[in-house]
């Protein structure tokens, strides 16, 4: 028997460390790591051993006799990568890892004072790099973030029908207790505090602030209403407490996804998801209302080019055509799409489609309540116009090239990227989105460092943040030995003074915890592992009892 890496793998590499047997690829070391969508374990070398599942931080990886139906084409994509590669290397013994010397490259000397590090953001960025500073030395790490509540995008960007990847949230909370971890949440760099101020009381700050915005399309009617970034739906679903309730309108039967990625996907699935099954996740009350009440039963997504190019990833894929209740259909309108599945190697993800449903879409058909639900896939599409009435979307216009088509709706959601935007105070690159940076070192700015989105743009899963972070922490412990970090010219003690006299509604550990506490007795009572609290009103207010319980 041997195990199989299957969906919800995070390629943070937790696992590679621990094979006895080096069996997982790629590893951290080798140039395909994070180019790959997932990791694989090589079925010929597999040990049966369990370290990994055991290690696996999201319980992606499971014997292969033990997959379900949904989970088993990974046994074969797992197989698939390693059926064109030369075998890696072993050493005999007990443990078969080809161990070298020692080598601590993200440690300071013994005699070194400890650093204070600043770390703003706690999405898995902030986290990964906070991680590595308190296992490696003995740095004093202030987390930071302009939310009330940690988490990120673990938080505010996983679906709600993914638990599994969300419990790589329960590995970074346990940083947030550590002894030399200062956690001020609410406070926003720019807004409440300036990135010099910040500076002032630390040795170093790192900036992991993600990628907030969204990409536009550039073309006429896109600021109709019922147009909606991606970033703001899945937000919405998530109780993000800077989207409206009402911000998402399901009252058309028919949504356009303007996107081929991963984001795409999701908001394709949450639409046309039996709500009984999302009731049983964290999903926003608010959202899951709406789709209880919601009339959509058909969703298309539209692909620039082909599938043999789309951007999300085959385990993504593979989730919708195991969607209960929902059809999987690829239009057929261009003979481009039919000729690139069928041509596809087993080891492609436009081969997941063979089997799906092709046919050429009516588009002057309009999807009723009696409709089942389903899903176009729609390739070689690009929109060109949105369509409006009275300042309402009501259709795109696409086209393959050349000829142009209107596909009706009552809501589109454009999922074309993430983008980063300026942080007051530092350099920002608008072409790329990203802060301009050397290894993670920020460009004129001695002491003050990027990880993540910000850093490298809005690319790679959660894991890739892992190596990222390594980076960057071993740029900034290379510079602190160098001497090249400015000395803070003020106390901790002075900084979270300043912080509550600026921000006012500042949460620490301590009501950090209470929220958690607040929001999964919430959960409990409705039969659901945590129902979130939606307003920064009801976070502060969440903290602050929790502490008000404890001190009587």
């Amino acid at each position: 028997m041997t195990y199989a890496i299957t969906q919800t793998c995070c390629s943070d590499a937790t696992c590679v460390a621990v094979c006895p047997v080096n069996c997982i690829h790629p590893t951290p070391q080798e140039r395909a790591f994070g180019s790959t969508e997932m990791l694989h374990i090589d079925p010929k070398a597999c040990i049966d051993c369990g370290a990994c599942a055991d290690a696996c931080p999201v319980d992606a990886i499971f014997p292969v006799d033990s997959l379900s139906t949904e989970q088993r084409p990974y046994a074969d994509i797992n197989a698939a990568y390693f059926a064109d590669r030369e075998p890696e290397p072993v050493t005999p013994g007990p443990n078969f890892h080809a161990w070298g010397a020692p080598a601590f490259e993200r440690s300071l000397p013994s005699d070194f004072a400890p650093l204070r590090v600043a770390v703003v953001g706690t999405g898995p960025a902030g986290m990964y790099a906070a991680e590595d500073l308190l296992l490696h030395t003995d740095a004093e790490v202030t987390l930071v973030d302009r939310l009330p509540v940690a988490g990120g995008l673990v938080r505010y960007g996983v679906a709600p029908d993914h638990p599994a990847t969300k419990k790589v949230g329960d590995t970074f909370s346990r940083f947030h207790r550590h002894p030399r971890v200062r956690m001020h949440l609410g406070v926003e760099i720019g807004k409440d505090v300036t990135a010099e101020e910040l500076a002032a009381h630390h040795d170093a700050v790192v900036y992991a602030v993600g990628a907030s915005a969204d990409r536009r399309l550039g073309i006429p009617g896109e600021d109709l209403a019922g147009c909606v970034p991606a970033t703001a739906f899945v937000s919405w679903y998530n109780a993000h407490p800077e989207v409206a309730p009402d911000t998402v309108d399901l009252s058309a039967e028919r949504v356009v996804v303007v996107g081929n990625g991963n984001v795409a996907l999701d908001v394709a699935r949450i639409l046309v998801m039996d709500p009984r099954t999302l009731a049983g996740t964290d999903i926003a009350d608010h959202a899951l209302a709406a789709l209880r009440a919601s009339r959509v039963r058909e969703v298309v997504v539209l692909g620039r080019r082909g599938p043999e190019h789309a951007a999300y990833t085959a385990s993504e894929l593979l989730a919708l055509t195991h969607l209960p209740g929902v059809e999987l259909v690829v239009d057929d309108h261009d003979p481009r799409t039919g000729a690139a599945i069928d041509a596809a190697e087993p080891c492609d993800k436009a081969a997941l489609l063979r089997g799906v449903t092709r046919e050429t879409v009516d588009w002057s058909r309009t999807p009723t309540a009696s409709s089942a639900r389903r899903i176009v896939l729609r390739f070689h599409s690009a929109p060109v116009a949105l369509l409006g009435d009275d300042g309402r979307v009501r259709g795109a216009r696409v086209t393959d090239g050349q000829r142009e088509s209107e596909v009706p709706a009552g809501l589109i959601v454009r999922a074309i990227g993430y983008r980063g935007v300026p942080v007051p105070g530092l350099p920002f690159d608008p072409t790329t989105g990203t802060v301009p940076h050397e290894r993670g070192r920020v460009a004129g700015m001695p002491g003050t460092y990027v990880v993540g989105w910000i850093k490298r743009g809005p690319s790679g899963g959660i894991g890739a943040n892992r190596t990222c972070a390594a980076e960057t922490i071993g740029t900034l412990l290379a510079d602190a030995v160098a001497g090249a970090l400015p000395a803070p010219t003020r106390t901790l003690q002075a900084f979270r003074r300043l912080t509550r006299r600026r921000g006012g509604q500042v949460v620490d550990a301590r009501g950090l915890a209470a929220i958690d506490r607040a929001e999964v007795a919430r959960g409990r009572a409705a039969g659901r592992p945590r129902v979130k609290l939606g307003t920064v009103p009801e976070l502060v207010a969440a903290a602050k009892g929790g502490r008000l319980r404890r001190t009587r």
